[in-house]
């Protein structure tokens, strides 16, 4: 039935009925926080549920942008690199019932502020599994081979005639590797490693991991792992348990032919500590996608190690693997204002 067309109940004031039919309708306000692929805004425009308030950028929101965005706010979508305290929550106030967040992350998130308030969290785990895994790959293989350093080598034409030892590095076949925690990522990175030749998967975590029995893994301690691997891969969430895991004790361990990567969070990285590391030989390389700093300054001394592979947080960045995590983000974000189901919502 149309607005038009609605009867007023006996005993229902004029002015509260309309009132209610204009809280009916009215839109509920939205932030987001930048730009997301057309995916996923395409969603939020054409849901009729809600009003999007955008920082319309590629560059992040600044903070003032967003505390004055979020007032008042039903919904908030926001990504990583978007820090939601309780600043933020307060800002937004009692209205605010979901957030959700381009990632597969969450330790951007208050998460007992967010859950003191009864608000709703979705995530976007699952849908950028195979290209991070792949990313990985690339980065180990790039680093080990000293791609990046091959490369500049033609360019400014250090490539000269044949000699039997330029520009080696190190191979996976008949190597040991070892993945600082194999959930659903570092299952699918030790997937994609196994058929290069590696002779033993090891890993280690909070629990041992049954699907690693289809690839002979073997869960063992920590210390285990860093002393007999060739390749140690990080791919781990970043708790209070892993900040900081991999400082100077750790490197210390490893073998001075190894080589270290990260696609999992830049804290669980002492970097310091890494530098020094590569410097004095005690590891071979290191191979990066995420830092402490994001972006890691230009003048970072990281960045002038012809042994360290950094690149920009890259892991997920694939068209198709965007578009769907701008996708699963605005079906999220629906569900939490309509108090339906989310298809990828954290629980506490």
């Amino acid at each position: 039935m149309s607005r038009a067309t609605q009867e007023i109940q006996p005993g229902t004031s004029f002015t509260f009925w309309l009132s209610r039919m204009n809280a009916v309708e009215k839109p509920m306000k939205v932030f987001v926080t930048r730009q997301i692929p057309p995916e996923g805004m395409k969603i939020l425009s054409t849901s009729g549920v809600c009003e999007v308030c955008l920082w319309d950028s590629d560059d992040p929101v600044p903070r003032a942008e967003l505390l004055k965005g979020v007032q008042g706010a039903h919904g908030l979508l926001c990504l990583l690199s978007d820090q939601i305290d309780a600043e933020v929550l307060h800002a937004a106030g009692p209205n605010l019932k979901v957030i959700s967040t381009f990632s597969v992350g969450y330790d951007h998130l208050a998460l007992d502020e967010i859950k003191k308030r009864g608000i709703r969290i979705g995530y976007t785990p699952d849908v950028l599994t195979d290209a991070t895994a792949e990313l990985t790959v690339a980065l180990l293989l790039a680093t080990a081979r000293r791609l990046p350093e091959a490369v500049e080598e033609v360019k400014n034409g250090g490539w000269s005639s044949w000699t039997p030892l330029w520009m080696c590095g190190y191979g996976l076949s008949g190597s040991t590797v070892g993945v600082i925690g194999l959930g659903r990522i570092g299952m699918a990175i030790a997937r994609r490693l196994m058929p290069f030749g590696v002779k033993r998967l090891l890993y280690s975590g909070r629990t041992a991991k049954a699907e690693a029995a289809e690839l002979n893994g073997e869960f063992v301690p920590l210390d285990t792992l860093v002393t007999e691997s060739d390749f140690i891969v990080v791919s781990c969430s970043l708790t209070p348990e892993t900040q900081g895991l991999c400082n100077k004790a750790f490197f210390s361990k490893m073998k001075n032919t190894a080589v270290f990567i990260n696609t999992s969070r830049g804290a669980v990285v002492n970097q310091e500590d890494l530098y020094e590391a590569l410097t004095g030989g005690q590891i071979a390389a290191a191979g990066l996608d995420v830092t402490t700093p994001e972006p890691l300054p230009t003048n970072h001394p990281l960045l002038t190690l012809k042994n360290c592979v950094v690149s920009p947080h890259i892991g997920s960045a694939t068209y198709s693997t965007r578009g769907v995590m701008a996708s699963l983000a605005a079906r999220n974000l629906l569900g939490g204002l309509q108090g339906t189901e989310m298809p990828s919502e954290l629980t506490f």
